[in-house]
């Protein structure tokens, strides 16, 4: 059974394990402060433009948005997100055991705007209820979308003016970045946020992210959150190595572009045969609607996520390309999709003729 469930399914890219392999039995100091990390620190802040930026290397996603958030709300602020947002949806509570309530607000598109943020600011305006002290997105959005650079500029100008730290959710940053319709560099994301994190862990590495602390405020200390939430990795190389390989010659955006592209193919083949997407993604998750039929025809041979029934009769479900998805794998499940919805409309067909 093949797989469209995820973009972490594989391990890492050849390259990856080659550069680890290399380098396994060369000792160095743990925690984060060996020549590896530092220079793959250093080869950031060049494609950042911006050595002023301080970064760290963290195991995973949801551990990174846990500590930026945990580390800097006061206790009694919340944050600020999409109801699709994954630390509402997917993070088992995370940032709510840390003390710290998600509000959330809905959005067509996986996005916010100052117009959807301004009614929980104006709503929560006393000391008998929580505070808003960050705003939280994701690039790419949790329904695929990606964030415009004007529609970033009115958020940072906005929340600058509220004073509501922006921290921009990047685990699939390269898928965005190297969309179609975007506008945007990594630069002016680091210019435009506080804080923001580059995904690995979904673009090719086996785990780890580069969390990128912009605002001086911020900065102080933050390693003693990291050990003492548990995720100062002592191997903290083997992350460091990760992103120097994918940051050192562009394999971090050819990775994600590729991802893009198997998604674009995908997209339109299964458009042409006369199925809907529920989302407007340009990044490398898909929402199909098919009917409940052809749902489970599709699962006999592949794995996918279920999103959100549409009616009684059909589903909006996820399919997921990565790094790794190769082109034949695409044509294969095309191939599948139009063998069975030309037998479901036959099948349809025939049962209507029976009826009359």
């Amino acid at each position: 059974m093949y797989s469209f469930r995820n973009d972490y399914g594989e391990g890492a890219h050849p390259r990856i394990l080659e550069a680890l392999i290399k380098t396994n039995l060369y000792q160095t100091s743990g925690y984060g402060e060996d020549e590896y990390t530092y220079k793959a620190i250093e080869i950031l802040k060049a494609e950042m433009g911006n050595n002023s930026v301080d970064i760290h290397f963290i195991s995973g996603g949801t551990q990174t948005n846990l500590l930026a958030i945990s580390s800097f709300l006061k206790p009694y602020e919340a944050v600020i997100a999409a109801q699709t947002g994954h630390i509402n949806v997917h993070e088992t509570g995370a940032i709510e055991a840390t003390g710290h309530k998600v509000l959330t607000t809905e959005s067509e598109d996986g996005k916010l705007t100052p117009e959807l943020i301004l009614p929980i600011i104006k709503k929560h305006a006393d000391e008998h209820m929580v505070k808003p002290g960050m705003v939280y997105i994701s690039n790419s959005t949790e329904l695929g979308t990606i964030y415009k650079k004007s529609e970033l500029q009115a958020l940072s100008e906005f929340c600058r003016k509220q004073s509501l730290i922006l921290f921009l959710d990047g685990a699939r940053l390269g898928c965005a970045l190297c969309s179609s319709e975007n506008d945007l560099s990594i630069k002016e994301i680091g210019d435009m946020t506080d804080c923001f994190y580059i995904g690995g862990t979904k673009n090719g590495a086996l785990l780890g992210e580069a969390f990128v602390i912009c605002k001086n405020d911020l900065k102080t200390d933050f390693r003693y959150n990291i050990k003492q939430r548990g995720a100062l990795l002592a191997k903290g190389r083997v992350v460091g190595i990760q992103f120097l390989t994918l940051f050192e010659d562009g394999l971090f955006y050819e990775l994600a572009a590729h991802a893009n592209c198997m998604a674009n193919k995908l997209k339109n083949g299964i458009e042409e045969l006369g199925y809907k997407m529920a989302s407007k993604s340009t990044t490398n998750q898909l929402f199909p609607i098919f009917s409940n039929e052809i749902i489970d025809k599709i699962r006999e041979e592949y794995a996918f996520e279920e999103q959100i029934k549409i009616d009684e009769s059909n589903t909006c479900i996820r399919f997921v390309t990565s790094w790794a998805t190769e082109e034949k794998e695409v044509i294969k499940f095309l191939a599948f999709l139009k063998g069975i919805s030309q037998n479901h409309r036959m099948n349809i067909k025939i049962k209507k003729e029976a009826y009359y």
